[in-house]
């Protein structure tokens, strides 16, 4: 049952802020949602007792595709146009 209403809240929660991202005029708010969606996704794999794919998502998903987005927007501040 406890179980059951974390798997209902996380998965609301993941829909909102997946939400947030798509709808976000900066793109470093998107990013940063979009960040906060992918850990909140290793929550669910660890729920669903898969570490393996929950450390992965972490890893790739949270940690370096985000450090990509991020250095790929500050990049393109520095270019002038």
């Amino acid at each position: 049952m406890f179980n059951t209403v974390i798997e209902v809240i996380l998965g609301l929660l993941l829909l909102f802020l997946a939400y947030k991202a798509i709808d976000s005029k900066e793109l470093i708010k998107s990013v940063m949602y979009l960040s906060a969606v992918s850990m909140l996704s290793v929550v669910g794999f660890a729920l669903m007792q898969a570490p393996d794919v929950a450390v992965t998502e972490a890893v790739i998903g949270s940690g370096m595709v985000t450090a990509l987005f991020v250095f790929t927007l500050l990049s393109r501040k520095g270019v002038k146009r």
